[in-house]
């Protein structure tokens, strides 16, 4: 029995090139997709016994397509294809449901028989990030520890967002640190292109979300 594939992948020469392979091995695609909300659509009218899914794109990425497939219902495997063997996304896709996690540089026929086993039954790792898998189950099987928005901070630049949370002006936090105002607005300038905000208040709002005002002399 032919397999029916839903591709879902932003990137059209892949597409194109994947359904060739995957009709000349008696797998049919029958849709190939470019956006994730499209996708959502097409897997809920479509029913696919198996959805390739792209990991990276816009809009809304493959853990939030594989989420949302979930949610709605959909219970035939899905199958992260991509290029990105960041240990994160590996055990953010197991964890949501997905029952493959395949890169785009393996071979026609390994995709086809990954394919045919996960139809079957079977959840399959790239042979590749057998060695993150197994650093994953070994460990507590937790994520990596979140990346701080301020690790790119110096301290200096820790404590000026700190008084910026409390509402201070440059010319206070110049006052109260002992350096100049133009060193301060320096030191606000780097802090916002090292959060990516626009504003010293998004920047402001960011510390207090984060725990950072007060914290400046390491108290609570």
């Amino acid at each position: 029995m032919k397999l029916r594939v839903l591709l879902i992948d932003d990137h059209t020469l892949f597409r194109v090139g994947l359904e060739g392979l995957l009709a000349h091995r008696n797998i049919d695609v029958i849709a190939s997709i470019g956006d994730g909300q499209e996708g959502l659509h097409c897997a809920s009218e479509l029913k696919p016994d198996v959805v390739l899914l792209d990991m990276r794109m816009p809009d809304i990425n493959g853990i939030g397509v594989l989420k949302k497939l979930r949610e709605n219902g959909f219970r035939n495997p899905v199958v992260m294809l991509t290029t990105s063997t960041d240990e994160r996304d590996l055990v953010e896709s197991l964890r949501n449901g997905a029952q493959g996690y395949l890169l785009k540089d393996m071979e026609p026929d390994e995709l086809v028989l990954a394919l045919r086993d996960i139809v079957g039954g079977k959840t399959v790792v790239a042979p590749d990030l057998a060695p993150v898998l197994a650093k994953v189950v070994q460990s507590d099987g937790s994520l990596p520890d979140e990346a701080s928005p301020f690790d790119e901070l110096t301290p200096r630049e820790n404590e000026i967002l700190s008084l910026l949370a409390e509402g201070q002006s440059n010319k206070v936090i110049a006052r109260n640190l002992g350096i100049s105002d133009g060193t301060v607005k320096l030191h606000v300038k780097a802090i916002l292109r090292k959060l990516g905000v626009h504003s010293r208040v998004e920047a402001a709002v960011i510390a207090v979300e984060q725990g950072l005002r007060g914290n400046r002399d390491g108290s609570a």
